[in-house]
């Protein structure tokens, strides 16, 4: 009992934590070799110790002072100016300038941007809310997502400029969107994915388009991927081939099983009881995000906790969905279990910046302020 006091006294959404503690335990098991040294597994070890660091470092901290407009406008400024400088001075992997290689590691500033963006929309939103049915603001708002989604398309990197207009769609949505608006924007929507298709799209991406109408086409080319990903999710069974015994990824059938197609290797070795279960951890997670998000000392904290619950489910739903070929193959990495530093980091921080929200909330006024921003 006395463990349980002190526990709430640190103001961390304990619930939140143990959730993702499988969920991470899960993603080392499944890149893990099991045979001699492994890098993925030490690397992606490392990073965890890294990114929890970071979490209780910056929920111990008052982040109030991301509510300040100067800060946020430096901030955008900031990753926009690294998005324009990866075309110069970017490590192209695969075709993409997505990364700056410093030798030991690489960074890729579109995690970080995507937190960005989300902060100036609960910036933006949060002091306009009332007003939002008015259409100059959907524009407004549209511009502070449309300057990192151009420059992230452009590397090109079309899973995270997708993640970017999820974010910004998602965040309209909740700040009260009419539907003759709604239908305007996704009109323009339409328009604009006929531009980006004729003028804009690399060849490989338009394959993987293609691909996903028909996934069969050409399993032997741009289909491999998706074909072998779904021989794997479907291989699992009911309880899976047990850890380390996933022969599409063991025997290297399934590309990147580390990274993007890590869902697949882990439906294969746990079967549908583990992704059963894997679902429900993330519905937790999601859960305490938006929980957490309802408590918020004003519309910015509550904003806040709401972009960044669309960002993590954008980034599940897409994942799991081009692992199940249902969607198109991306290259977007699945929350707290692909292999990597910098969405690990960035997902952490956020989830930090929300647990320091919830920390020095204030108690006074908090009800009238939510039914403020929920109209009711």
């Amino acid at each position: 009992m006395e463990l349980i006091k002190r526990l709430s006294r640190t103001h961390i959404d304990w619930i939140l934590v143990l959730a993702l503690i499988p969920i991470l335990g899960a993603g080392l098991l499944t890149m893990n070799a099991f045979e001699g040294a492994n890098r993925f597994f030490e690397h992606q070890l490392l990073w965890i110790g890294v990114a929890f660091a970071v979490f209780f470092a910056v929920s111990s901290v008052d982040m109030g002072f991301l509510k300040r407009t100067n800060v946020l406008m430096t901030l955008f400024a900031f990753f926009c100016t690294l998005l324009i400088a990866l075309f110069v001075l970017g490590h192209s992997i695969k075709g993409a300038r997505s990364w700056f290689d410093f030798g030991g590691f690489s960074f890729e500033p579109a995690d970080m941007t995507k937190l960005v963006v989300i902060l100036i929309l609960s910036k933006y939103f949060s002091r306009r809310h009332v007003e939002i049915a008015h259409f100059k603001h959907i524009i407004v708002s549209g511009f502070y997502a449309f300057v990192p989604f151009a420059l992230i398309l452009f590397q090109p990197d079309f899973g995270s400029a997708i993640i970017i207009f999820f974010i910004w769609f998602g965040m309209v949505m909740v700040s009260g969107l009419s539907r003759k608006h709604l239908l305007v924007v996704l009109t323009i929507g339409v328009m604009a994915f006929g531009g980006l298709w004729y003028f804009m799209l690399a060849d490989y991406q338009k394959a993987r388009i293609k691909n996903f109408l028909d996934p069969l086409a050409n399993i032997h080319g741009t289909g491999w991927n998706a074909y072998q990903s779904t021989i794997a999710v479907g291989s699992g069974g009911l309880l899976g081939k047990g850890v380390g015994y996933g022969t599409q990824s063991r025997l290297k059938f399934l590309p990147e099983y580390q990274t993007d197609f890590i869902f697949a290797a882990f439906a294969e070795e746990w079967g549908f009881a583990g992704v059963g279960i894997l679902f429900l951890l993330f519905s937790i997670v999601i859960w305490r995000i938006l929980a957490n998000a309802l408590v918020g000392a004003g519309n910015f904290e509550m904003l806040f906790g709401m972009g960044l619950a669309i960002f993590f489910m954008a980034h599940f739903a897409i994942n799991v969905g081009m692992n199940m070929g249902v969607m198109p193959v991306t290259g977007i990495t699945l929350p707290f279990l692909s292999y990597g530093g910098s969405h690990l980091v960035t997902e952490f921080l956020g989830l930090g910046i929300l647990m320091s929200f919830r920390r020095h909330s204030r108690a006074a006024h908090r009800d009238d302020m939510k039914n403020e921003f929920l109209g009711v």
